[in-house]
């Protein structure tokens, strides 16, 4: 059995999508059982303010002109011109242990931070940009819990925003995970209840749109539990997009928890730079951390 969907984003985020596709398969499985979390509608918890109040600096997003429009590099264009091939890599937990311990010096992360950085240090690498170029890295961020007050439980629309981490392809390539992670975790704890609010109301600004023109877009689909999901069949064999895009999906890989799937699409051109970057060294390093070189 193969279940397809298309969620409109105007409607909920991917939080919001697997709060529904668990209910939908609990009122298959479990008819007589009330659901464990019932849908919040409210949308007014995130609405903007009266006048709109921009108080922060939102790197996420620019107010585009058709001057603006001549005058950027604009790599997102650059790579939906180009014969696109789509890429998949599959990190285990030992993977990602390794990845971690190349952050030097040695800096707390999580997963999704240490990915995050090397994902988006290896596209830049395949790209072959100018090194004086800025580059930005786009990502998915759930802030239910980090507004005042927190959103209830059950909301399933948009409760996310897209936090923004901007450097220099010099110093992103040029270092070791430790400065892109860095990067990571400040965008994420810049996401104050005061940062979103200003965000919601800068976006009311229908000229401000998301600036990807030097941007890797980065969505965390791995932590949804949608590979769990069972309509009364079993589990699924695989959950994933239809197609792959140029934005980026971290994936939960089904029967293996601490892995994570990175799907995205490049050009045919940097493809095998861009898998050599990805995947270098990851499956050698075990003869190093028998004998203590780690």
């Amino acid at each position: 059995m193969i279940l397809c969907t298309a969620i409109n984003h105007c409607i909920c985020d991917g939080i919001g999508t697997s709060q529904f596709l668990r209910a939908w398969a609990h009122v298959i499985t479990k008819p007589t059982l009330d659901l464990r979390i019932l849908p919040f509608h409210s949308r007014h918890v995130l609405k903007p303010r009266d006048p709109p109040q921009v108080t922060h600096t939102h790197l996420g997003y620019t107010k585009t002109t058709f001057e603006d429009n001549n005058i950027h590099v604009d790599i997102n264009q650059y790579l939906q011109s180009q014969p696109l091939v789509p890429t998949s890599f599959t990190f285990t937990s030992a993977h990602i242990l390794r990845l971690k311990r190349r952050c030097i010096p040695s800096l707390k992360c999580t997963t999704f931070e240490a990915l995050a950085s090397h994902t988006w240090r290896s596209w830049v690498r395949s790209l072959d940009l100018s090194t004086t170029f800025k580059v930005k890295l786009l990502f998915s961020v759930n802030v239910r819990k980090k507004l005042i007050p927190e959103i209830p439980q059950g909301y399933y629309g948009n409760g996310f925003v897209l936090a923004c981490t901007e450097t220099a392809v010099k110093d992103l390539v040029t270092s070791n995970l430790h400065h892109g992670i860095k990067l990571i975790q400040q965008a994420k704890s810049s996401l104050t209840d005061g940062h979103v609010r200003s965000m919601i109301d800068l976006l009311e600004d229908k000229n401000v749109k998301t600036d990807i023109c030097s941007s890797l877009v980065i969505s965390q689909w791995a932590k949804l539990g949608l590979e769990d999901l069972d309509f009364g069949q079993g589990k699924p064999l695989h959950m994933g997009p239809l197609t792959s895009d140029i934005y980026c999906l971290f994936l939960p890989v089904v029967g293996n928890f601490g892995a994570v799937k990175v799907q995205v699409s490049v050009p045919e051109c940097v493809v095998e730079k861009f898998e050599y970057y990805m995947m270098d060294g990851l499956d050698e390093e075990e003869n190093g951390e028998q004998n203590g070189f780690i």
